[in-house]
């Protein structure tokens, strides 16, 4: 059973960082794309960042772009999303998500892509 478990999420100030992990268990990701999306109240769920299997190439929504950060270590199975200069915002649940082994795609970007999903984890930032 393939298992996507998120960890870090909290209450940060505006301005403040945050660090996100996921830990898969069940499967190796090493040769998919893993990534986050969010859902802030009201909200549909949106993408967020995603880093591909080939040369881990990154892909990045403009609205956190040059201060979020994906990366990955396959020897662990796991993804991380480094957050700073977090803005009220970006308060939503944030979501882990991969796909299916060799997934090709341009953008990772649509949920579609992606076959496994984590439960959530809430990150708030207060202004």
């Amino acid at each position: 059973q393939v298992q996507l478990v998120e960890s870090g999420g909290g209450l940060v100030q505006a301005g403040g960082s945050l660090r996100l992990s996921c830990a898969a268990s069940g499967r190796t990701f090493a040769n998919a794309a893993m990534g986050w999306f969010r859902q802030a109240p009201g909200k549909e769920r949106a993408f967020v960042a995603a880093i591909g299997w080939i040369g881990s190439r990154t892909y990045y929504a403009d609205s956190v772009k040059g201060r979020f950060t994906i990366s990955r270590d396959n020897a662990k199975n796991t993804v991380s999303l480094q957050m700073n200069s977090l803005k009220p915002e970006d308060t939503a649940v944030y979501y882990c998500a991969g796909t299916i082994t060799r997934r090709y795609s341009d953008t990772y970007s649509h949920e579609y892509e992606y076959a496994y999903w984590g439960q959530g984890t809430q990150v708030t930032v207060s202004s």
